[in-house]
């Protein structure tokens, strides 16, 4: 199914959702899925590590969403079923994402969340590989993210729709994660368009503003889950330092470098989580 070039799928996001939401279903045989994982650049590595999907398909089959742009996204939906604490609990695994640097609006964006969350799950993930701001920070070392700072002027949301954001990366979940692994830290994510980097004055100027990580995704899928009752949890892999931090330039290879060398540490770590949030 061919669908990526019809921008009226989009003039009804959430028919549409539902719509991919029911074939996922179909096509996975399950009623609902329970969580829902975002994988971003360098990810995928990490995901293997959950063992086997029970399905897998291309993300551009299914109504709604755009085959992927980006270097180390495979566009690829795969369906798990992992034992939790009170038994069996399906996942649903999005490797790779649109981004609003693609020029295709915010709705194929936040598409995959919607879809999720019309699919059944109650908690949502949203991994991403960022830049380092806070001088803290090590290459390859996993933060949670505790709030963020949008510089996009761009929401998914449209119209009166006031949604709280004050617990948006949900403190439960978070303590949760940090239970299983005391060594992570918090910070906060600045949410930058690109896909030019960031010049080493816009890094100090967010740094000003309390920030201690920048990329380019995530921000828009938690505003879309929450404010469809989904808890959403995000995590930030440093794959580099930020502009000027260090005075290297950067580049998406070492991104995909920093991803694959973390693997293990990621995988190991959504394994033991991910069976304990719901």
């Amino acid at each position: 199914m061919n669908t990526h070039n019809s921008e009226i799928l989009y003039l009804d996001p959430i028919g549409t959702a539902e719509t991919a939401a029911a074939e996922i279903a179909k096509r996975t045989g399950v009623a609902q899925h329970h969580i829902a994982l975002v994988a971003g650049s360098g990810w995928v590595s990490a995901i293997d590590a959950l063992g086997k999907p029970t399905h897998e398909f291309n993300t551009e089959e299914i109504p709604g969403f755009l085959p992927p742009t980006v270097v180390g996204q495979s566009g690829k939906i795969r369906s798990y079923e992992l034992m939790g604490e009170s038994g069996p609990i399906r996942i649903l695994i999005f490797l790779g994402r649109t981004h609003l640097y693609e020029g295709k609006g915010v709705e194929p964006v936040v598409h995959g969340v919607r879809t999720a969350v019309k699919a059944g799950c109650k908690v949502i993930i949203l991994t991403n590989a960022c830049g380092g701001i806070n001088t803290n920070y090590q290459v390859g070392q996993p933060v949670l993210i505790r709030d963020h700072i949008s510089l996009t002027a761009t929401s998914p949301l449209i119209g009166a729709d006031f949604v709280d954001l004050t617990d948006l990366y949900s403190k439960r979940i978070r303590a949760i994660v940090k239970n299983e692994d005391n060594s992570l830290a918090e910070g906060v994510y600045v949410h930058w368009r690109g896909p030019a980097y960031e010049t080493p004055a816009e890094i100090r100027m967010m740094r000003t503003i309390g920030a201690d990580l920048v990329g380019m995704s995530t921000v828009p899928e938690a505003i879309a889950a929450h404010s469809l009752g989904a808890e959403v949890l995000g995590i930030s892999l440093v794959t580099n330092a930020a502009a000027g931090v260090t005075g290297e330039k950067l580049n998406h290879e070492e991104v995909i470098a920093a991803g694959k060398a973390a693997a293990d540490r990621m995988g190991a770590l959504l394994a033991s989580v991910i069976p304990k949030l719901l």
